[in-house]
């Protein structure tokens, strides 16, 4: 079995967690880009890094990467590709594009070409004019850079973050590669506890939830890739198994979601219900300027409102002013907040350890962290 070429995408920003995963899940051979980290690996990667992956969004399989300057040269460079050798001869496909400072601009006339050029390989291989396009479906990306064109097949289909839990969400939730980005950029780890003010829907809850109990974030998806005849069935029901047998259930752990509305909690606890992990996670309609603990050395994560519309900036700024009188009593805790406030810090009145931009969705983020001491070692 021959070594293939993955590439998976992330949020600008992301990208060195990402590599961190990938590390963790045995690849060594990485290549980190802007939005992307490449890798290499076997057909069997496909659906481990898609089943695995917390903060990628897509894991594309990479096809060619080429210079073109022409029309002539782009269709001819993507007929060598070995197209015959994954699409099938019933499959269905689309072409999607993107083009920044190349001489083949139009992503219109670039995804025709390319698709010209994948049918006319087709027909070579499978002796045929026509293709009923019935069968399992691929999505191919030609992204062009400064002339380079890169191809590739999207083997997740829907994007990463639609882990299956989430069957409703309120306004401006935070996706779920942000979230479980959030928790992996903390100081948090499965003996402390957790909460989360403004938890909306649950997603950071839940996916604290699933990283504590060593949870894959695919176990309940499915992928494009799975309908592929080139890749064996086998794989996928292996990794799954493998993922069911890697979950720590035994693990206590001590995670309280609260909002001050009440159908959000409601819908939190649903989505935490549907994910299996309502046994680890407490929910309360609450006022987050209500929140104190005796507990030390705790972690707050949480996606607080931004006030976006008009007449919001105002109610939101004073809600960040009293967040940082009430929460400034948690002196031994550890703070996250991400919102796309620029002047979160000064309104909080305290300065972040750090501060990364981030997007949650299109929306330009900070993520601003407020490191407490480290718990004391116990004898």
């Amino acid at each position: 079995m021959g070594q293939i070429e993955l590439i998976a995408t992330s949020t600008f920003g992301l990208e060195s967690l990402v590599k961190r995963e990938l590390l963790k899940l045995g690849y060594t051979d990485l290549k980190v880009e802007n939005g992307k980290v490449t890798f290499k690996g076997e057909e069997k990667d496909i659906a481990k890094t898609n089943i695995w992956l917390r903060t990628a969004d897509r894991v594309f399989l990479k096809m060619g990467e080429f210079k073109a300057l022409t029309f002539d040269e782009l269709f001819e460079k993507t007929k060598a590709l070995p197209w015959e050798e994954w699409i099938d001869e019933d499959g269905e496909f689309t072409v999607n594009g993107k083009s920044v400072d190349s001489k083949l601009f139009s992503i219109s006339d670039c995804q025709a070409i390319v698709k010209k050029a994948v049918v006319e390989k087709l027909k070579t291989k499978y002796k045929t004019e026509w293709f009923k396009e019935t069968g399992a479906k691929f999505t191919i990306l030609v992204s062009i850079l400064k002339d380079v064109v890169t191809l590739s097949i999207d083997t997740s289909g829907e994007a990463l973050h639609m882990r299956g839990y989430r069957k409703m969400h309120v306004n401006a939730p935070v996706k779920e590669t942000i979230a479980a980005a959030m928790i992996q950029l903390s100081y948090w780890s499965p003996e402390r506890i957790l909460i989360d003010p403004f938890c909306g829907s649950g997603t950071i809850p839940i996916e604290a939830a699933m990283i504590g109990k060593n949870i894959a974030p695919g176990i309940q998806r499915s992928f494009a890739a799975e309908d592929w005849q080139k890749i064996k069935e086998e794989y996928w029901k292996e990794e799954k198994i493998f993922a069911r047998k890697s979950i720590i259930q035994e693990r206590e752990l001590k995670i309280f979601g609260y909002d001050i509305d009440k159908e959000a909690v409601k819908i939190a606890r649903e989505n935490t219900y549907e994910m299996g992990v309502d046994d680890c996670i407490t929910y309360e309609t609450k006022d987050a300027l209500q929140l104190s603990s005796k507990k030390k050395y705790g972690v707050i994560i949480s996606n607080p409102p931004y006030g976006e519309r008009m007449g919001e900036k105002e109610k939101v700024e004073d809600l960040y002013r009293k967040m940082g009188e009430v929460f400034s009593f948690l002196d031994t805790w550890s703070l996250y907040f991400l919102t796309s406030n620029e002047e979160f810090e000064k309104i909080y009145g305290r300065r972040a350890d750090r501060r990364r931009k981030l997007f949650n969705g299109k929306i330009k983020v900070n993520y601003y962290q407020f490191y407490g001491p480290r718990p004391k070692k116990r004898n």
